[in-house]
């Protein structure tokens, strides 16, 4: 079961940032995930629509100037990265969940998104583009067959893998409260991949794993590993 860690490893750093990065890999998880706005002066990696929780500071992200918010600490010292710099942290043979926030401009975010890719290590195979926007997925995949997506989701819906079906998606990223057994059987028989966000839980990991999920988004990754190992170790034994 591949790990991902949740923004990084943000149960012990700030967040989406670089620190929470580097941290992940050194726990070794898998992948990282993390999420997008499309400022206009580039991609920034960050959560909120504004600055209040992260920040301590009032105002939108995308109505504040990047000059402006280069300066802002949003913990342990740490600035809001932007896409180059947090792929810059990814070594060569590990994944990034790259979750979009806000688009405007699809083909210029495409551009943006695969010239930071050629300045860093990793490869287009282990890059993962999701959102719960389905239509900025679909405009991507138009322009960008190559790369992979995840229809990300929130509800278990009627038909659980339509929305992979037309996005020609990868996987399949859902909730863990709304995720059960017959899902991830009925996901994975149609030929897609499932990941699951966001699972903390040892019980919870150790379910998803025996249910043969392909990966979950997690805060602790140093966790989720130590626990994929004891299940390794019991299953020999």
């Amino acid at each position: 079961m591949r790990i991902y860690a949740h923004r990084g490893a943000s149960k012990e750093a700030p967040e989406n940032t670089l620190k929470a990065f580097r941290l992940a890999f050194s726990q070794q998880a898998d992948g990282i995930e993390f999420d997008v706005y499309q400022h206009e002066n580039g991609i920034i990696v960050f959560h909120d629509r504004t600055l209040r929780r992260r920040a301590n500071a009032e105002g939108y992200l995308l109505e504040t100037p990047w000059s402006t918010l280069q300066t802002l600490d949003i913990g342990d010292g740490e600035h809001i990265p932007t896409l180059s710099e947090t792929l810059g942290e990814v070594p060569a043979n590990k994944w990034c969940n790259i979750e979009i926030k806000h688009l405007v401009d699809v083909k210029r975010w495409v551009s943006d998104v695969k010239a930071a890719l050629s300045q860093s290590q990793i490869a287009i195979e282990h890059v993962l583009v999701s959102s719960f926007n389905h239509h900025w997925l679909k405009a991507i995949t138009d322009l960008w067959p190559e790369v992979k997506i995840g229809a990300l989701s929130a509800s278990y819906e009627l038909d659980c893998t339509a929305s992979a079906k037309a996005l020609k998606a990868y996987s399949v990223n859902i909730a863990l409260d709304a995720v059960d057994k017959t899902f991830v059987q009925t996901v994975l028989s149609e030929g897609f991949n499932v990941y699951v966000y966001t699972v903390d839980e040892p019980k919870d990991m150790e379910m998803l794993a025996q249910w043969g999920v392909t990966g979950i988004f997690t805060n602790v990754p140093q966790l989720a590993k130590e626990v994929m190992a004891k299940d390794a170790v019991s299953d020999k034994s």
